[in-house]
C-alpha cells in the first residue's frame, strides 16, 4: 500500500464519517446526546438544546471539510478541531450521566460507551499531522490504544446481563450474527462476543509488541471484522437511520466505529512499511 493511498483513505473515511455524524446531529438526530453534553458543562440554561446541536454540528462539518482540503491552513483547522472535539467529549465522562449507577457507576458503562470511542480520533489525527514527532512504531501503539480500549471494556461488559440484553436488538436483526440465537442463549451469544473482543485485542497487542508482520495480518482482521459487522448494523438495525435525521443516536453510535478501522489501517501499514525496510524499533526513530 502506497503512503499517499493511506492517507487517502484515512482521510477519507474519517471526513465522512464526521460529515455525516455532524450534519444528522445538526438535524436534531439525538437530542439526549447535546442535552448531556450541555448540563455537563451546565450551559443547558444558557442555549437552548437546538442552537447547541446546529452549533456542534455545523463546527463537526467544518472540521470534516478540512480535513479534505490539504492546505496549510486547513490542516490546522483539522488537528486542532478534531482534538478539541475529542477533548470535549471525553471530558463528560467524569459526569455520572455516563455511568450505569444502578449498577456501580464506573466503570461499568452506559452512554459512555459512544463516548470512549473520540479516544480514536485523537492518534488518527497526531499520524496525519504530526507524524514527525514519533517514532512509527510509538504511532503503532498509539493506535493501538484505543482498539484495545474499546474492545476490551466493551467487550468486558459483554459478560454481564445488562449488556448481553443491550446488543440483543442489533444481533437480532443482523443476517450475520442472529444465527447465534438459534445456537446459543443470549447471554451464551454475548459472552462468545466478549471472548472475541478479548482475544483479538490480546492478539494485536502481541503482534505489535513482537512486530510479528503475520500476527499483525490474524488481528487486524479478527479486530476488523468487528468494526466493519457493526457499520452493518447502520443497515439491519430498526431506527439506526432515519429519513429526516440520517441517523439517529443508535446510527450515531455505529458510524462511529469507522474511526477504529482508520486506526488499524495506520497500525497495519506502518508495520508493513518497516517489515519491507528493516527498520530497527526500539533504539532509533524510525521516521513515518
Amino acid at each position: 500500500m502506497q503512503h499517499k493511498i493511506l492517507i487517502n483513505m484515512v482521510t477519507g473515511l474519517l471526513a465522512f464519517s464526521l460529515f455525516v455524524f455532524g450534519l444528522s446531529m445538526m438535524l436534531g438526530g439525538n437530542d439526549r446526546y447535546v442535552h448531556t453534553v450541555l448540563q455537563f458543562y451546565a450551559l443547558d440554561n444558557a442555549m437552548s438544546q437546538m442552537l447547541a446541536a446546529q452549533l456542534l454540528g455545523g463546527v463537526i462539518i467544518i472540521i470534516s471539510a478540512s480535513l479534505v482540503y490539504q492546505q496549510p491552513a486547513s490542516k490546522k483547522v483539522a488537528l486542532f478541531g478534531v482534538t478539541a472535539l475529542s477533548i470535549l467529549f471525553l471530558i463528560t465522562l467524569l459526569g455520572d450521566a455516563r455511568w450505569i449507577n444502578a449498577l456501580g457507576g464506573f466503570p461499568v458503562i452506559g452512554s459512555g460507551q459512544g463516548i470512549i470511542k473520540y479516544f480514536a480520533l485523537l492518534p488518527v489525527v497526531v499520524y496525519l499531522f504530526l507524524r514527525d514527532k514519533f517514532t512509527a512504531y510509538q504511532h503503532q501503539w498509539l493506535n493501538f490504544f484505543p482498539v484495545a480500549l474499546v474492545l476490551v471494556w466493551i467487550g468486558s461488559m459483554k459478560f454481564f446481563e445488562f449488556e448481553a440484553k443491550g446488543i440483543e436488538t442489533l444481533l437480532t436483526h443482523s443476517p450475520l450474527m442472529s444465527w447465534m440465537y438459534d445456537v446459543l442463549s443470549l447471554q451464551m451469544a454475548s459472552n462468545l462476543i466478549g471472548i472475541y473482543d478479548l482475544f483479538f485485542a490480546g492478539l494485536l497487542a502481541f503482534a505489535i509488541a513482537q512486530q510479528s508482520l503475520l500476527l499483525l495480518r490474524a488481528a487486524v482482521f479478527g479486530c476488523g471484522a468487528v468494526f466493519i459487522v457493526t457499520q452493518t448494523f447502520l443497515f439491519t438495525t430498526p431506527g439506526a437511520l432515519s429519513a429526516t435525521t440520517l441517523l439517529t443516536g443508535t446510527g450515531q453510535f455505529i458510524i462511529k466505529d469507522i474511526w477504529f478501522i482508520c486506526n488499524l489501517l495506520i497500525i497495519t501499514w506502518l508495520m508493513h512499511s518497516q517489515q519491507q525496510t528493516n527498520q530497527p524499533h526500539s533504539s532509533e526513530a524510525v521516521a513515518v
